[in-house]
């Protein structure tokens, strides 16, 4: 394998948004960016956050060894450069010297080997763990240098690094305990205040070492009904706002000076079925509500019609043909031969969970599904749950079937390495492993050759469709509504809003 290395100087690109009141203030400062969402974030640890809400909040404020870009490419955060060994099982990363914490304390390899401790030990419930336990030692020969030694090649876990779950916190944050009750990071805007459920606010970071933040601050709404945001964006009461609703979003077009920008997402929308559950134990049965699903009329019914089929694995590099995965065109009929040879000839009955916010769709596909898979005699009964609710009995898998939105990446094994291996942190919420996709994850994580990659999760991204463990349904778009006044935003595949930190105002 050639030796791979960066050395480009450190980019800036931005992102950010999060709670609120009901009620808008007046406008503020023209250099002070006014914003609005509608779910708020449910902590502040960035290692254990899941929610979209959260992360976005987040990665304002904390920063990861690395980031991707506006076309999920990796560029620098906390690094400056890296490198692999030529057999891929060494990294060495450099710390940019010019990194600094919001208070004041420069980024050290001291505090990256602590980061990176606090995400292994199992103690934490990291989110991101499962893509780290290749490292089998972090050396730290001085201030400026780390070292991850890993136990078999993993080219992925650079990927893996840029993602807020693997931010770098202060050591001695880490040590005092204070991780998600106080906020240090070395990102480009600084903690302000946070009213849960209602606003926040944030400052530039005059000190950030990806550059000079041109605004002075942001201020944060969070109004659950988007039409209360198309609202104050036509009043002009905010300047930015992210916007879930496929229908609100084209209503932007409409508004007088405000701009829709939109990007497909890595992210997938998907019925996860339980299958240490009940009929879903069987295969036959999770295969039968594949084939009893039609994906694209959720798609059409749910978001307009904004958004593509996929597959399990939803990047370009590496997705599949969906006309080629297992019953991705509906068969009543094979459906209920399917639950018949399970010992189901009349159905079941089951329940449905989905999250009231996030995604706004969820509701809508929870209903759709239910109309599909009643067809084959399947009846559901749907739970609409606080986002804080279903996420406690999502990670506890307290669950028969869950309308979900799951974030993507751009590599195959940093996507899906924690539900689907043997090892994977996740692998309590999925609730199925075989040793056909155990094994192409870690043939994926090991090959180097990237025509070689691909064969391999070719297979297992039709494998995986084949076993029904999770019904994957479509991949659909970010939006963001921003006034003319506001230049500079760029969206991001994996729906990132980094990009706040590169906008200016015009006066």
């Amino acid at each position: 394998m050639q030796k791979i290395t960066f050395m480009n100087p450190l980019v800036s690109v931005g992102f950010a948004l999060m709670l609120g009141t009901s009620m808008l203030a007046a406008p503020a400062a023209a250099d002070t960016i006014k914003m609005a969402w509608s779910q708020d974030a449910t902590g502040l640890d960035p290692h254990k956050q899941t929610a979209f809400s959260s992360i976005r909040f987040l990665e304002l404020m904390y920063e990861p060894l690395v980031r991707l870009d506006t076309e999920a490419e990796i560029v620098p955060a906390v690094a400056s450069a890296w490198s692999f060994n030529d057999a891929a099982t060494e990294l060495t990363i450099t710390i940019n010297p010019n990194a600094k914490f919001h208070n004041g304390a420069a980024v050290t390899a001291a505090d990256v080997k602590a980061s990176y401790e606090r995400i292994l030990n199992e103690e934490t419930s990291a989110a991101s763990r499962a893509n780290f336990t290749s490292i089998t030692s972090i050396e730290t020969p001085d201030d400026g240098t780390v070292i991850f030694k890993l136990s078999e090649p993993n080219v992925p876990i650079l990927t893996a690094m840029a993602s807020i779950n693997s931010a770098i916190l202060p050591a001695s944050a880490i040590k005092a305990g204070t991780v998600g009750t106080e906020v240090v990071g070395s990102g480009p805007f600084v903690f302000g205040s946070w009213n849960p459920n209602s606003s926040s606010s944030l400052k530039a970071n005059p000190d950030w070492a990806g550059g000079n933040v041109a605004i002075d601050g942001l201020e944060i709404n969070v109004l659950p009904d988007e039409t209360a945001i198309l609202a104050a964006l036509r009043t002009k009461q905010i300047d930015f706002a992210l916007i879930n609703d496929p229908f609100v979003a084209t209503l932007i077009p409409d508004v007088k000076g405000v701009q829709l920008i939109k990007k497909p997402v890595l992210s997938y929308h998907v019925l996860q079925l339980n299958p240490s559950r009940g009929a879903l134990q069987k295969l036959g049965v999770r295969q039968a509500i594949s084939c009893a699903v039609d994906r694209q009329d959720i798609l059409d019914t749910a978001l307009l019609g904004e958004g593509s089929v996929t597959g399990p694995l939803t990047m370009d590099a590496y997705k599949s043909d969906v006309s080629e995965l297992f019953c991705y065109e509906r068969d009543v009929e094979k459906a209920k031969s399917l639950l018949a040879k399970a010992g189901y000839p009349d159905g079941f009955s089951a329940k449905i969970m989905a999250a009231s916010g996030e995604p706004p769709t969820a509701a809508a596909e929870a209903q759709v599904l239910q109309s599909q898979l009643a067809e084959v005699g399947i009846k559901l009964e749907i739970e609409i749950k606080e986002l804080n609710v279903y996420i406690d009995a999502w990670l506890a898998a307290d669950f028969d079937m869950a309308v979900a939105l799951n974030g993507g990446r751009p590599d195959p094994f940093t996507m899906y390495n924690r539900y689907w291996t043997k090892a994977g942190n996740l692998q309590k919420v999925s609730n199925y492993i075989d040793d056909t996709l155990d094994s192409l994850m870690i043939q994926g994580r090991e090959e180097t050759d990237p025509a070689k990659r691909k064969v391999i999760f070719a297979k297992f991204d039709k494998h995986l469709a084949e076993m029904s463990p999770w019904v994957w349904l479509y991949t659909g778009f970010t939006y963001a509504a921003v006034q003319d006044s506001v230049q500079g935003f760029e969206a991001t595949p994996t729906g990132s809003l980094f990009g706040l930190s590169a906008v200016t105002v015009s006066k």
